[in-house]
């Protein structure tokens, strides 16, 4: 026969186990690393005018600035010291919410000096798990980021990892949505 005092620790155990597994589970769902891939050329991707106003951050969705987002893009240490190229960002979910930032740098405000990180506060659709990113430079000095984060509502974080020179004049990044972006665009 079975004492049900000498089980009773083992199945509290068993779940508290469980309980602590299941936590850090949601926890690593999270946050988001693109790793093991390098940044591609993605020369499909189409920015649509909206009102002919080249500088409003905005989407492709009706739901417009209905989220914060928060992104840091760490300059790499072997980047230029510094770059006056206008630097360009856009990223989205696989449903079609997206956002554009049409011009983050500012060489007055010493933006994407090597070794530093700079912060944006961007307004956009609130969007489901970010599974594309992409830079897009244009000027002769070069720029090198290491990596960009987007802070997402729910305090999802997406981390990706450039380590490269973007090149000029096209939209550079990562697509890991399930339609590897075929028709994907950003009004702006």
């Amino acid at each position: 026969m079975v004492n049900n005092k000498a089980i009773l620790p083992l199945i509290f155990s068993a779940v508290v186990f469980f309980l602590i597994f299941n936590s850090h589970e949601c926890q690593a769902e999270e946050s988001v690393t693109i790793v093991g891939s390098e940044p591609q050329q993605f020369r499909s991707f189409q920015i649509q005018s909206v009102n002919n106003n080249p500088n409003q951050v905005i989407s492709t969705t009706a739901e417009a600035n209905a989220c914060s987002y928060t992104v840091a893009i760490k300059t790499s240490c072997s980047s230029t010291s510094f770059t006056r190229d206008q630097i360009s960002l856009a990223f989205g979910d696989a449903y079609g919410n997206q956002v554009y930032a049409p011009r983050l740098d500012d060489p007055s405000s010493r933006a994407f000096e090597r070794c530093s990180t700079d912060t944006y506060h961007l307004s956009g659709p609130c969007t489901y798990r970010i599974c594309h990113l992409y830079l897009y430079r244009v000027g002769s000095d070069g720029w090198k980021p290491e990596n960009v984060k987007i802070y997402a509502p729910g305090s999802r974080i997406s981390t990706f990892n450039f380590n490269v020179f973007v090149p000029y004049g096209v939209w550079y990044g990562f697509n890991f949505c399930n339609n590897n972006g075929d028709g994907i665009t950003a009004a702006m």
